[in-house]
């Protein structure tokens, strides 16, 4: 299965016929650019096009009052003057004779994507629309937004696939109130009614600048703990990009890459159904960039390292707490956490924060003229470190049983180091002496040199169970005296550090399966298993991947020792999570005795696809959450996506 993208060029035709300063941003442009930039990336290439249809109204109906509907309809007939008072009568909003056709066009678009995703024809995919629809209501247009396709194609769902609940998730530019449209339901404190109680997620951001590191712990401390529990059957995602950098709508700082980022967290979700639909966006550099990075992660490409210091806001940090202390009540995920209540936003002063930029101002043009220098590093990053031609290679000592199918361009390895350099990276290890333990080594160095100079993303290899340990430590010295700067190495299972690491940055051992919770230097982190769901979700969203995140490593080594105690599931989620920070670039070491499948189903999500379920979700055990907090509680003053709540006086608090 691959990837959709649903458009219709039709999109293009409505525009602004009067001078409006708003309104001028939403433009057709918008698709077109981001649509030539997709074609010169090769993308829309490699996707399935769909060829967007109309929404019938009954279907519009499913979210739309019927009047709204017909007065949309009686658009086609207006002249400009009459469109011009009409558009008057709502809120950021502008008409076009073609509006009617365009808005149904999207909410169709965002209806096909998700009966393909759901008929099995493609695993997830885009809908490139315009306009927008998150911000319209019932009988409203509003921002720009005319017909809400996300909140259809989530009813159509339900209606057509028979899926259930809905959770809702928005993040959004508030400022304790101070920012449009004003809404004092958008707080994080706004949590659903009735049977929806839980059900709505506000995350309020009551600053300007937001970045990388601010969306990232969103996503670790709010988003994927939700997620998980819920146990989605479909990711339906409204793709807005005015948290772009650049863009003067949202003001924020992520850059292009972090997107993709972002995307791929949502792939481990849901089997890997995700549908975006495209929201806003205005810079127009920045959001077609921002689109290729998304449609890059469906297609299932490595993103790029994220840039920038990954330190969030103590802002960010207050919203994020806020968020966890209301929803806590609603979800276990929250709950064993032992989150402290925390002042609402809502409640502050809004003279507290500080005023956003205005776009004429210098502080913008300071942000615009950053936003330049981050598209261009992006831009120059991408050249100097194009996609590896093999995204994925297995260096096993047999050929997988006919009965496994692995995805059709995983390459099977045969090739090996030199017998030589086999040798002298052995001598020191008297486990590597055996010529099966040799052998093994030899495709272990093959695969690692192949990643390491660009020509593979990632790779599994096998090694007998006693050569583990020493395989790891020739793979750590090779790899650093090879090129990687920072090595990450996440070791499961009862494996000891090589007593050659130092503390000196090149390394940051992380033992998942170790005798008890400790840190004995920032660098050299151990943690008992954790034997639920729950717990060992937390382990990973609040602490492995904080931890790796922080760290920034070119080079992430996962190891499942012998006895390690991970269930294949709960191994392919680890694989998958731990591509994003290396930006792919992962190599898993696995035990010769381990099953054929593991070796299938690690291959198969570095390579892109979804892990499976890991079934019903188990609450973490209190010994769990207290080793996991104790350790975050040592860790965090080094390693800052540890931090759960911003500190009072801290600069870039609010």
């Amino acid at each position: 299965m691959g990837t959709a993208l649903v458009y219709h060029e039709d999109m293009t035709a409505a525009r602004l016929l009067w001078d409006d300063p708003e309104c001028e941003i939403e433009r057709p442009e918008r698709l077109t650019t981001a649509l030539e930039r997709l074609r010169q990336r090769g993308l829309e290439q490699r996707c399935l096009r769909l060829v967007a249809r109309e929404a019938s109204e009954a279907e519009l109906g499913l979210v739309h009052s019927p009047e709204y509907v017909a007065l949309l309809r009686g658009t086609q007939a207006l002249s400009t003057e009459e469109l011009q008072a009409l558009s008057r009568q709502f809120d950021a909003v502008y008409f076009h004779p073609s509006t009617f056709h365009c808005a149904r066009l999207a909410a169709g678009a965002a209806l096909q994507l998700v009966d393909a995703v759901m008929a099995g024809v493609v695993r997830n995919g885009l809908a490139l629309v315009r306009p927008p629809g998150h911000h319209s209501q019932r009988a409203a247009a509003n921002g720009f937004c005319v017909f809400n396709s996300v909140a259809i194609a989530a009813k159509h769902a339900q209606q057509k696939h028979g899926l259930h609940s809905v959770l809702y998730f928005s993040w959004h530019r508030y400022e304790h109130g101070r920012f449009w449209p004003y809404l004092r339901e958008s707080d994080a404190d706004t949590v659903g009614r009735g049977r929806g109680l839980g059900f709505t997620v506000n995350l309020p951001w009551n600053q300007v600048g937001m970045g990388n590191a601010d969306y990232m712990a969103a996503f670790l401390q709010v988003l994927l703990p939700l997620a998980f529990e819920f146990n989605a059957e479909l990711v339906l995602v409204s793709a807005g990009f005015d948290s772009a950098i650049g863009d003067s709508e949202g003001q924020m700082q992520a850059t292009p890459e972090c997107f993709a980022h972002l995307t791929q967290l949502l792939q481990v979700l849901a089997g890997g159904r995700v549908c975006a639909v495209l929201e806003g966006g205005y810079h127009l550099e920045s959001l077609s960039q921002s689109v290729c990075m998304m449609v890059q992660a469906l297609l299932g490409d490595p993103a790029p390292p994220l840039s920038g210091p990954m330190v969030p806001h103590g802002s960010a940090l207050q919203s994020i707490q806020s968020v966890r202390a209301a929803q806590a009540p609603h979800w276990m995920s929250l709950r064993q956490q032992g989150v402290a209540p925390v002042l609402s936003s809502s409640t502050r002063s809004p003279g507290q924060g500080p005023s956003p930029p205005m776009p004429a101002g210098p502080e913008f043009k300071t942000a615009a003229a950053q936003a330049v220098a981050a598209l261009s590093s992006l831009l120059d990053q991408l050249r100097l470190r194009p996609t590896p031609p093999v995204r994925t290679a297995l260096a096993l000592p047999a050929p997988l049983d006919g009965d496994l199918v692995l995805p059709h361009d995983v390459l099977c390895q045969e090739g090996s180091a030199p017998q030589e350099e086999t040798q002298a990276w052995a001598r020191p290890h008297e486990a590597l002496a055996q010529d099966k333990a040799l052998s093994a080594l030899g495709r272990v160095l093959h695969l690692l040199d192949r990643i390491l100079d660009g020509q593979v993303s990632s790779g599994i290899a096998a090694t007998p169970g006693p050569a583990v340990a020493a395989t790891l430590d020739v793979a750590i010295r090779c790899g650093l005296s090879h090129g990687a700067q920072r090595l990450l190495c996440v070791a499961v299972g009862q494996l000891d550090r090589p007593p050659h690491l130092t503390d000196d940055g090149g390394t940051l051992w992380l033992n998942v399966g170790g005798k008890e919770a400790a840190a004995l230097s920032m660098f050299h982190v151990s943690v008992p298993l954790p034997r639920t769901t729950g717990g060992f979700l937390s382990c990973v969203l609040a602490l492995v991947l904080p931890l790796a995140y922080s760290f920034q490593p070119d080079l992430v080594l996962v190891v499942l020792g012998p006895a390690h105690g991970l269930q294949d599931p709960q191994a392919a989620l680890l694989a998958a999570l731990l591509r994003g920070p290396a930006g792919g670039r992962v190599l898993a070491l696995v035990d010769e005795e381990s099953t054929p499948q593991l070796a299938v189903v690690l291959a198969r999500v570095l390579h892109g696809e979804a892990p499976p379920s890991l079934g019903p979700f188990c609450m973490a055990s209190l010994e769990t959450m207290q080793a996991l907090m104790h350790l975050r509680g040592q860790l965090e003053p080094q390693w800052k996506m540890l931090r759960v709540a911003g500190e009072t006086g801290r600069p870039g608090s609010a």
